[in-house]
């Protein structure tokens, strides 16, 4: 899809990757409704995102598992903003806890956030894109969702949630010409990760990224972008792009780089 005048719905764009990915998308001439659910948040991102023109942005309360928001918001940002082209499922939860020691309830709140508020967002969104034969969704799962990362029980099963219903919603959607892929971000430095990650989990993820650093937010915005753009990856469906500085291709490090 062009850039110019093309709507793009960002989840969690108020803050983290979701805020970046929605500045990323601005500067690119995209029009955003960018979701979240704190009101404060929502406020500060009303005041720093930079627009190029007025009606460029849109930013609204809401929570991702309430489904009747979400459908009003979907149905007024189709009448008044324009016709949704793509979607980005940023918005998510993480908490850090080995399994023996996850409550169930938590284990429910962060499927329900990043997997059921997906999915609800993804499924009112697609209902409008099929009707024009086009659009491009996008889910942010996680490395987490690939790999066994300890004290991810919930977040990794989560996120691996993602990646199965990325697959299943890019074959169904298929014949409605909607194309649906996943990026799966590596440690990225964010306000969640600033909270969640200690400094030994900080250290474990430098030593096991081979590029030895976390990632910024906005280095996610070129593959988001070219997910979105139907001439650069039209052909592209189903897929999960992970954007990690290289942790989940990384095997056996060099004896003198491993510390040997």
């Amino acid at each position: 899809m062009s850039s110019d005048n093309k709507v793009v719905v960002v989840t969690g764009g108020a803050s983290g990757i979701g805020l970046a990915l929605a500045q990323g998308l601005l500067d690119d001439g995209y029009r955003v409704l960018a979701l979240d659910l704190l009101e404060d948040r929502v406020v500060a991102a009303r005041e720093s995102l930079r627009v190029r023109e007025p009606g460029q942005l849109r930013v609204e309360a809401a929570d991702v598992t309430d489904e009747d928001r979400v459908d009003r918001l979907v149905d007024e940002c189709e009448q008044g903003v324009g016709p949704i082209a793509g979607l980005i499922n940023s918005a998510g939860i993480a908490k850090e806890i080995p399994c023996l020691d996850t409550d169930v309830k938590t284990f429910r709140q962060i499927l329900d956030v990043n997997v059921v508020g997906s999915f609800i967002v993804a499924r009112a969104v697609a209902r409008k894109m099929r009707t024009r034969a086009a659009g491009s969704i996008i889910h942010i799962a996680s490395v987490s969702g690939i790999r066994g990362n300890y004290g991810r029980v919930a977040y990794g099963a989560s996120k691996g949630a993602i990646i199965t219903m990325t697959k299943v919603m890019a074959v169904e959607l298929a014949e409605y010409g909607i194309r649906v892929n996943a990026v799966a971000p590596g440690p990225i430095d964010t306000p969640l990760t600033k909270v969640v990650h200690t400094a030994a989990t900080r250290k474990n993820w430098v030593d096991g990224v081979p590029l030895h650093r976390y990632g910024e937010a906005q280095e996610l915005s070129g593959t988001v972008g070219w997910l979105l753009d139907d001439a650069k990856s039209g052909y592209v469906t189903g897929q999960i792009v992970s954007v990690d500085g290289g942790f989940t291709a990384m095997g056996l490090r060099a004896p003198e780089a491993a510390g040997l």
